[in-house]
């Protein structure tokens, strides 16, 4: 699978944030999508996964491709995570298939035991985020698209993690949009 952007604008409010940006992400790459704040790349990431649409240009998949649109484990800036749901049933519900036993094998490799169980609307921060990174990484998917993924990690909490995303990305195509590309020196660096 290549998902192709195509010489894409998008404008919000008026104003124009990406100008004829073309890329191409294929399973296997690993990108780092960087720019400053407010350069697009939540944005970008908004519309290869058709949330929204191009004033002009194109985002295509390629290849024999079975989904109209792309299928990928998301991490957004905001969590979305069922407030009142426990890290377990957060994780669980995003594969039919995921026992809560498994949710629990995964979140105990970042979360300990007692924070598993507890509505995660009582995690901090980092906790929170942890939770979302591994509910993109277990979702059955070609693609993991991770937007600051690892926000407000210390350096060793990070280097964990990426360890894990890589880990459980396999043969999928990984972009992360960060900022900074502390400990993903490992990424192909699309700059906006």
């Amino acid at each position: 699978m290549t998902i192709q952007v195509e010489n894409v604008c998008k404008s919000v409010g008026g104003q124009e944030i990406l100008k004829n940006i073309s890329w191409e992400i294929s399973s296997d790459d690993c990108f780092l999508l960087t720019g400053p704040e407010k350069s697009g790349k939540t944005l970008l990431l908004r519309l290869i996964l058709g949330l929204e649409k191009p004033d002009s240009g194109s985002v295509n998949l390629l290849g024999d491709y079975k989904y109209s649109s792309v299928n990928a484990g998301v991490v957004f800036q905001e969590d979305r995570l069922c407030e009142q749901f426990s890290a377990i049933e957060n994780v669980a519900m995003v594969n039919a298939r995921l026992s809560e036993r498994v949710a629990e094998e995964e979140l105990v490799k970042f979360l300990p035991q007692e924070r598993l169980t507890i509505p995660v609307c009582e995690l901090d921060p980092v906790e929170r985020r942890l939770v979302v990174m591994i509910r993109a990484c277990i979702i059955p998917s070609d693609l993991l698209l991770l937007d600051e993924p690892l926000r407000g990690m210390n350096e060793q909490l990070r280097s964990r993690a990426i360890a894990y995303i890589r880990e459980k990305a396999g043969h999928k195509g990984i972009v992360f949009a960060q900022r900074d590309d502390a400990g993903l020196e490992f990424c192909r660096k699309f700059v906006l």
